[in-house]
């Protein structure tokens, strides 16, 4: 399907959207002025994979509001897997479609200045400090056409602020419900850690509609500021007919840590980049990922870490299994600035193919720009390893599952990173589902 040559949505739309929902002065200015952006920018250019024909555009003003959630035993039975029922939710947002339907956030972290809402109530309640993350330095407007209609259409996500010196140990937990086939999602998502602070995010995106034909459109901007650490842990499991661009950033600052666990199981087209900016000295990333894809979906995959701070460690590991027609590209960048002396920059990519039309491509790239560092890459696209697969089934295991053994040991480095064990077990059950 084609970019629409006309867009569906003008000043007014965007001016009515954004005076509805009492936003203040900045955001509407700072939408209108990505809305003016949008057709004079180029579409971004992932490496190997051709985006032009997609539909970035198409429905994209059609929001869909429903009634907030009176109890979580109203969920679809998909969804409610994802939450552990028999505890407390004290720490959960659900988003169904375009709508806050639940928020909750314990006493306990109120009374110690955490914030846990969803994006509209935080740019109202807390303008200023919204402000001062909301695509500046780690999303910018005009990167793109994909950013600038992000910035212009926003729609949704959430907004987590940890106050300096604050430990938050138990997981924060968003779900993002896509219903309406036709609902589009232009969520944004902020996740500060001030100094000495810790915090776990975990998100889920789920369709509940198999017949789906929309657009959606994440940015997430994660910053770990001075000795702060940041968890974000993601399951992405959006419907065949929904074309996805997902922009995920992250800043560390001086013995900061950002850690990525993301497992990326959509079944449309999808567009993903994953940047983490090492910027102060000490500062630590480590992004791991696995991909399954199946169908005839075009999926791109681009990670990076760039050093700009000494003695940074930045860490990339990235698995995918490519069944039926699926076309997946894996691009790992480990750039390493000039005076980022003591930094060490690792990669692995490694794609296993089910079949013999599947296509996946491990790119590592290496950028250099200073002599006293550490590096390295690893990077494979193969079938199923013949000898795992014989000395299991010498044990009396059949084919079939061995198969599936060796490709969920395969899968098990991001796996196992999920922090909340329903999401891990709804992750296991996704690839169960993929993969037979």
């Amino acid at each position: 399907m084609t970019v629409e040559t006309k867009l569906p949505f003008d000043q007014d739309y965007v001016r009515s959207f954004s005076e509805e929902r009492k936003e203040p002065s900045w955001l509407l200015n700072l939408r209108l002025q990505a809305l003016a952006k949008v057709e004079e920018l180029p579409l971004p250019k992932p490496d190997k994979t051709k985006i032009d024909k997609w539909n970035f555009t198409q429905f994209a003003n059609h929001v869909v509001e429903s009634e907030p959630l009176s109890s979580l035993e109203k969920l679809p039975e998909a969804v409610k897997a994802l939450i552990d029922l028999n505890e407390e939710n004290k720490n959960l947002y659900v988003q169904r479609d375009n709508t806050a339907a639940y928020v909750s956030l314990s006493e306990d972290l109120k009374a110690k200045g955490v914030i846990f809402t969803d994006i509209f109530t935080a740019v109202r309640e807390h303008s200023e400090l919204v402000e001062k993350y909301f695509m500046k330095d780690g999303v910018k407007v005009d990167e793109h056409r994909l950013t600038a209609l992000h910035a212009a259409l926003m729609n949704g996500g959430v907004f987590v602020y940890v106050p300096k010196n604050v430990e938050v140990d138990v997981p924060l937990q968003a779900v993002y419900i896509h219903e309406n086939p036709e609902a589009t999602l232009f969520n944004h998502v902020i996740v500060v850690a001030d100094n000495n602070s810790k915090v776990t995010y975990v998100e889920n995106y789920i369709s509940t509609s198999e017949k789906a034909n929309a657009v959606v459109n994440i940015v997430t901007e994660v910053f770990a500021n001075t000795n702060a650490s940041v968890f974000f842990g993601a399951v992405d499991n959006l419907a065949k007919g929904v074309t996805t661009y997902v922009n995920r950033r992250g800043i560390a600052g001086r013995d900061g840590r950002i850690e990525w666990a993301l497992g990326l199981m959509n079944d449309g087209d999808t567009v993903s980049e994953n940047i983490t900016r090492l910027i102060g000295d000490g500062s630590y990333g480590d992004t791991k990922t696995v991909v399954v894809g199946r169908g005839e979906q075009t999926q791109n995959f681009t990670t990076s870490v760039i050093h700009y701070g000494k003695h940074t460690e930045g860490y990339i590991l990235k698995h995918g299994v490519m069944k039926d027609s699926a076309t997946s590209i894996f691009n790992g960048i480990g750039k390493i600035e000039h005076g980022a002396s003591k930094s060490n920059a690792e990669q692995e990519s490694r794609v296993l193919m089910l079949s013999d039309k599947a296509r996946g491509d491990a790119n590592p790239i290496l950028l250099i720009d200073e002599d006293d560092v550490t590096a390295g890459h690893a990077a494979s696209v193969g079938r199923v390893d013949p000898t795992q697969l014989y000395y299991l089934m010498s044990r009396g295991i059949p084919k079939v599952e061995a198969e599936r053994l060796i490709i969920h040991g395969f899968l098990a480095p991001v796996v196992n990173e999920i922090p909340i064990e329903s999401v891990k077990k709804q992750l296991i059950e996704v690839i169960e589902r993929k993969v037979k």
